[in-house]
Parts: C-alpha cells; sequence; structure tokens
C-alpha cells in the first residue's frame, strides 16, 4: 500500500511539474485560435465551424475551445484555461487584446479609395482577358496545376494562378474558395512591406543607408551605440545582427511577440546585440516589425501612415481585397498579417514582373528588383531583401532568376522573369508535403 502511495504520489508531482511546465504555453495556444478564428469570419467571411475543422486542425491548436463569438469578437481557451480575447475594427482587422486593451477608444483607419475603370486583370476588375498563347502547351499546364491539387489530406492546396504575361492563363479553387476569397499571407506580408520602402525610396524619402537607431528616442538600451550603425539595408536583407529566435513550436521571441505583444514594433529593440559578432543572416520577424514601427516614423500623423500602404501601393493596383491588419497600438503587422484574394497577390507580382511600372505609372524605380534579388551574405543565396531567392538552385528544376513571396503553410507568390510567368498558390501545407520545385516545373515546362 505504501508503494502504491508513492507512485501515486510520483505521478501526481510529474502531472503537477508538466502543468506548471506547459501552462505559459496555453497562453500562446489559446491566443493563436482566438485570433485565426476572428480574422478567418470576420475577412474571408468563412464560417466558425469550417475554420475550426480546416485552419485551426493542426496540433495544439486543435486543443482550443470556442467559448463565445459574434461578429466583431472571438474568445477561446484550452481546457477552460487561459482565456484569449480578439476583437475585430472596421478597416483595421482583429487584434488579439490584453487586459488593458480600452475597447471604447476611438480607432483611427485608413481611407481607401477604388478603381472606376473597366480595364479586365492586372489593371482593372472587370474580369479577365481570355487570350491564348500559341507558345503555350495547354494540356501541360493544367496537368501541372491539378497535380497541385491532387490529394488534398496531403498537399492542401487550396488555390493556383498562373498569369503569363500579365494575362491569367489558368486558375483553380476548392470548393469554399473562389477570386474574391481573401487569403491570409503571413510572410508574405514582410515582401509588401518590403515594397513600400522601395516606394519611399523612390519618391526620394529614404534611402537603404539609413539608421534607425539614430533616429529612436531609447534611454537606457545597453549597446545603443552601437546599434546606430546598423543600417536599412541590413534590417531589410535579416543581417542586422540583433538576436532573435523564429521557433512557432515553443515559447519563442516570434509567438511571444505576435500573441502577447501590444506593441509589436518593440520586440526586436530589446534582443540582445553584440558589435563584435560579424552581422549573419538571421531570419526575423521582429525586424519586420520593427521596420514596419520604423515605416510610421517617416510620416507626420498616424493617419498618413495608415493611409500610405493603401494609397501608395495597395489601392493603387487595384488590390482592393487586401487588408493588413494592426497591433493594439495601431502599427501595422508587417511580418505576418496581409490578407488578399488569390487574384490581388497575383497583381502584387505582376507589379514586380514589371518592375514596378503598373499600367503606365512607375511606383519604385527598376533598380529596386536588382536590390532584392540580390542575395544576402550567409543566406546560401536563398534570400534577398524580404524576398525569397532560388539563385542557388534550391528548386532545382526552375529558373534560377525566380524570387518570391513565401509564407506559414504554404503561401507563395512566385515571380519568374526569364518566362514573363507570376505564380500564386496558397494552402495549408508546405514542403515535403507540397513539392514545390515539381509544381513549378511542371508549370514552367509548359511555357516554350
Amino acid at each position: 500500500m505504501k508503494l502504491l502511495k508513492r507512485i501515486l504520489l510520483a505521478l501526481l508531482l510529474v502531472i503537477i511539474i508538466a502543468a506548471a511546465f506547459n501552462y505559459p504555453k496555453l497562453n500562446i495556444i489559446s491566443g493563436y485560435a482566438s485570433k485565426n478564428l476572428a480574422s478567418t469570419n470576420f475577412i474571408a467571411d468563412r464560417l466558425y465551424s469550417e475554420i475550426t475543422e480546416s485552419d485551426n486542425n493542426v496540433p495544439l491548436i486543435k486543443l482550443a475551445e470556442l467559448e463565445t463569438a459574434n461578429e466583431k469578437s472571438v474568445v477561446t481557451s484550452v481546457f477552460g484555461l487561459m482565456d484569449r480575447e480578439t476583437i475585430c475594427r472596421d478597416g483595421l482587422g482583429c487584434v488579439l487584446i490584453n487586459d488593458d486593451y480600452d475597447k471604447t477608444q476611438k480607432l483611427l483607419k485608413p481611407n481607401r479609395t477604388r478603381q472606376t475603370n473597366h480595364l479586365p486583370f492586372p489593371y482593372g476588375n472587370n474580369g479577365k482577358t481570355d487570350t491564348i498563347f500559341e507558345n503555350i502547351d495547354y494540356e501541360k499546364l493544367n496537368a501541372a496545376v491539378r497535380g497541385a491539387f491532387e490529394n488534398y489530406e496531403v498537399q492542401k492546396t487550396r488555390t493556383v494562378l498562373v498569369a503569363y504575361k500579365g494575362h491569367i492563363v489558368s486558375e483553380e479553387y476548392i470548393e469554399g474558395f473562389s477570386k474574391d476569397t481573401p487569403i491570409l499571407g503571413w510572410s508574405m506580408t514582410k515582401s509588401v512591406l518590403a515594397t513600400l520602402y522601395g516606394i519611399l525610396e523612390h519618391q526620394g524619402k529614404i534611402d537603404m543607408d539609413y539608421r534607425p537607431f539614430k533616429e529612436l528616442e531609447l534611454t537606457g538600451l545597453v549597446g545603443k551605440d552601437a546599434r546606430e550603425s546598423i543600417r536599412l539595408d541590413e534590417f531589410m536583407r535579416m543581417s542586422s545582427g540583433l538576436a532573435w529566435d523564429e521557433d512557432y513550436a515553443s515559447i519563442s521571441d516570434v509567438t511571444k511577440m505576435l500573441f502577447l505583444e501590444a506593441d509589436m514594433t518593440k520586440s526586436q529593440i530589446n534582443t540582445d546585440y553584440n558589435a563584435n559578432d560579424p552581422k549573419v543572416w538571421n531570419y526575423s520577424s521582429g525586424t519586420s516589425n520593427f521596420l514596419s514601427g520604423v515605416l510610421r516614423k517617416q510620416f507626420k500623423t498616424h493617419q498618413e501612415y495608415l493611409d500610405f500602404p493603401y494609397s501608395a501601393l495597395i489601392d493603387k493596383i487595384g488590390m482592393h481585397s487586401m487588408l493588413i491588419e494592426t497591433d493594439m497600438t495601431g502599427n501595422f503587422v508587417g511580418s505576418s498579417y496581409g490578407w488578399a484574394s488569390t487574384r490581388d497577390w497575383a497583381k502584387f507580382g505582376i507589379l514586380h514582373l514589371n518592375k514596378g511600372n503598373w499600367n503606365g505609372e512607375q511606383l519604385f524605380n527598376p533598380a529596386w528588383i536588382d536590390y532584392i534579388t540580390e542575395p544576402t551574405d550567409g543566406s546560401n543565396g536563398v534570400y534577398g531583401a524580404h524576398w525569397w531567392l532560388n539563385s542557388e538552385g534550391k528548386y532545382a528544376n526552375v529558373p534560377r532568376d525566380l524570387y518570391s513571396a513565401n509564407g506559414f503553410q504554404g503561401q507563395f507568390v512566385f515571380v519568374i522573369p526569364s518566362k514573363d510567368l507570376v505564380i500564386v498558390r496558397t494552402g495549408l501545407a508546405e514542403a515535403p508535403d507540397f513539392d514545390v520545385n515539381s509544381f513549378l516545373s511542371g508549370v514552367v515546362a509548359a511555357i516554350e
């Protein structure tokens, strides 16, 4: 009997220790579930039940339960513990809040404009032009696109669009998704943020030698003087020398930022920095949100900051489905929270394929493409300036000039200049479950 009591006591102790160790994780799990449920319902108009069964049906996150929900608020918990609430705001998207958040505050929102022309895709929203290109093997193309949707339980592809010379030559959607469905781009938003800097540079308002820390009003920060030497270029290339842990499977820098912080622009500022260490490439969502904060400082008012992405880029090229969500303090979450339809993501790619020229108007300098596609030291040729690269053949059977905006769970905007191609793929799976090289090589092979 004493032995049994000791065993039970030991088991109880193990359970208590395990619960204490994992309890903080519940904050992240419940927060992710709450935020994703609210945003996907509010922005993409999808049902809570569908989101729970698909988007949130992943390890750990599926443990979260929906407690209450309406059109502007969602509360989740895990086993009845750690309630997390997300509220949704017109023009700003949804935000995971803490106990200090003032729900009654009056919020500014971006001013939006809508194109009124009657042009087809991409320069307008009046349908698409049915153009047949003699150098495209449509049987091969359609087979490559269909292949991306096969075995959905593994590949989990939701949408694919192939644009050749600005014309949609193939476009497919699973049931429940259409050309108008906004899709979360996750880290594809980083490439949108980079483009805003390209526009500012073209306007003569900033350059890549700009040193953001010189402008920051920070006191008591150890090593601030040394950090003042970090150039905007090094932030764009994720080689600032600032420490960052981009681990989504644990309580890390990135999960604390996305699911705990009120002001996400400050997360990277407080990480370790040693000026004596060589600056190596280190992928960091904290860097992107830091740059969102730096972007805000380029404008005199918060309203100007909120308007700029839409007036200078998003609405300018007719990406009217796009919305970039803000954090609790009104900063764009440039690392992760940009939404747009598949066609609008394709427009973003076409703007870059055309080197910043949009129907005759130059939004950024053509040389900006050379800048963002120059491989960053230490990245093994896979990263430029907030864009992913194929310069050293990561995708072996695809042209080396490919560059792309990539997002969590396999969101992609691929630009292949040598083939005049822009390819968008969205879904819920990435490598190895979704084979990018096979998919892209199939599409490229159809263009003679």
